[in-house]
């Protein structure tokens, strides 16, 4: 290789500011390239080149596959046993190479090799760029639009290129080329044309690092913003929490006259920002996201993280909002389910619910209604709780005495053992039936029957994307079983 093509190449990889070493993988890559034109057939090349020297050598090689794989390119492959015959200590996974003449570089033009090198440094600048970019832990990206393509917006962010995708637009916004506008990294995809930013105008988080950029406070940490909900171009909800007793959180977010939150708003195109006060207490938490709205009362069931909110009349049109907008933002920031009920509509659940409990009371443990009231009226609400409870505190319950309490626990005690019996006799019987099944496994099909799947009919009723939900299977596993399940729907 000529003095001046590595000349070349050193001062390309100063200029480009990327390493020799890519320069000279660019420069085999096309030599390799050119000399596999001297054959008809499609053979594999590899050419190495003396870092030092410039010298370079060029090879055909054959991968070694195993004895039972299927040879589908005979010109660049070996089993083991054909490759043993050419070197007897060759492994897996390693080549067989023939040394071949090396072609003198000016064959094929230095032009050609040049652009090779160029696409090489250019591959490896953006790579670059995105490592520099990425280090800095930034994710709130400014940019031009360069161009659109069938509705999505190409941005140009320094040397870096993003993706905004139409549907992570605000809607109703117009961007156009040339517009200069701001989105939220979302993640880095690496593809044929490099590496590519995705980026994000809907993003909960989008608003959040707006107010970071807008509010000293935020990026500082004396501020910080715990949560973020967007109905994207209409409304959002961010909760706030002061780190700094001396801050209010709320009104340095809003600004003087506003003029922080207005900041955000017109970058949003008009999106209107609630800012609400985070609490460590869920129910105060959601009391504040669901302002403007004066909430009476709020009972809150752990075990299914639902909460039921009680409001008065005239309050009910603020607190579920225009198409349940509010309540719906609500229950995003604050990750709780939200039932809004009035009084009148809170009472008769109530009352259901007592209703409910009084009669299973009455069933199970086999006793009248004004026993059933008085275990209601202590705040029973389960047969564990009636038999487990422990028994100096049911001893307080002036209405029984000890001798009843003692027969109401052994009472709960057998109705929970009946119970668990009758249960396990049938996921025993369901986890046969679904055993049948081809692929099917004992711990999956246990599964199923605890999720309510108890039949091979239950499966087959089941879409694709269900089962994976159930049982975080692989999508292809989940298909083939239903399909199996429904294999005598066809018979």
């Amino acid at each position: 290789m000529s003095r001046e093509v590595m000349l070349l190449a050193d001062a390309l990889a100063r200029e480009k500011n990327v390493e020799p070493e890519i320069v000279f993988g660019a420069l085999e890559t096309a030599l390799a390239h050119a000399t596999k034109k001297r054959f008809t057939e499609d053979v594999d090349v590899r050419v190495q080149i003396d870092r030092n020297s410039g010298e370079y050598e060029s090879f055909r090689r054959w991968e070694v596959l195993p004895d039972d794989a299927e040879i589908e390119h005979p010109d660049r492959q070996y089993t083991l046993t054909q490759a043993r015959e050419i070197n007897p200590d060759i492994q897996l996974g390693e080549f067989i190479e023939e040394p071949l003449e090396a072609i003198p570089f000016g064959r094929i033009g230095a032009q050609a090799a040049k652009q090779v090198i160029l696409q090489k440094i250019r591959d490896a600048e953006r790579e670059q760029i995105l490592s520099d970019f990425l280090a800095r832990n930034e994710t709130l990206v400014f940019g031009t639009i360069k161009r659109m393509e069938r509705g999505n917006a190409i941005i140009e962010s320094g040397r870096i290129e993003g993706l905004l995708a139409k549907d992570q637009m605000i809607p109703k916004e117009n961007l156009r080329v040339g517009d200069r506008v701001r989105a939220y990294l979302q993640r880095v995809e690496r593809g044929g044309r490099g590496p590519q930013l995705i980026l994000s105008r809907t993003d909960d988080q989008f608003i959040a690092k707006l107010f970071e950029l807008e509010v000293p406070e935020v990026s500082e940490g004396l501020v910080e913003i715990r949560a973020a909900a967007r109905d994207p171009g209409l409304r959002a909800k961010i909760a706030v929490k002061s780190n700094d007793p001396r801050i209010d959180p709320q009104g340095t977010c809003i600004g003087v006259r506003g003029s922080r939150v207005t900041a955000v708003t017109n970058e949003l195109n008009g999106e209107r920002v609630d800012i609400i006060l985070w609490s460590a207490d869920p129910a105060q938490f959601v009391i504040n996201a669901l302002a403007p709205a004066e909430v009476s009362s709020i009972v809150v069931d752990e075990e299914r993280h639902s909460m039921d909110v009680v409001v008065d009349e005239e309050q009910l049109a603020n607190a579920i909002g225009r198409t349940g907008q509010n309540v719906r933002l609500a229950s995003a920031l604050t990750g709780w389910e939200l039932n809004i009920m009035t009084q009148d509509e809170s009472a008769e659940k109530r009352e259901e619910e007592t209703e409910r409990i009084r009669r299973m009371f009455m069933e199970r443990l086999d006793v009248d209604e004004d026993v059933a009231d008085v275990l209601v009226q202590e705040g029973f609400t389960s047969l564990e709780e009636v038999a487990y409870v422990p028994l100096n505190e049911m001893l307080e319950i002036e209405a029984f005495d000890e001798d009843s309490i003692n027969e109401l626990r052994a009472r709960a005690r057998d109705a929970l053992l009946t119970a668990a019996i009758i249960s396990e006799e049938k996921v025993e019987e369901a986890s046969t039936d679904l055993m049948s099944l081809e692929g099917m496994d004992a711990e999956t099909a246990a599964h199923l029957t605890e999720k309510g799947i108890a039949t091979t009919e239950d499966l087959a009723d089941l879409a694709v994307d269900e089962l994976v939900e159930l049982t975080g299977m692989e999508e292809e596993r989940a298909q083939a079983l239903i399909m199996a399940a429904r294999a005598p729907w066809f018979a």
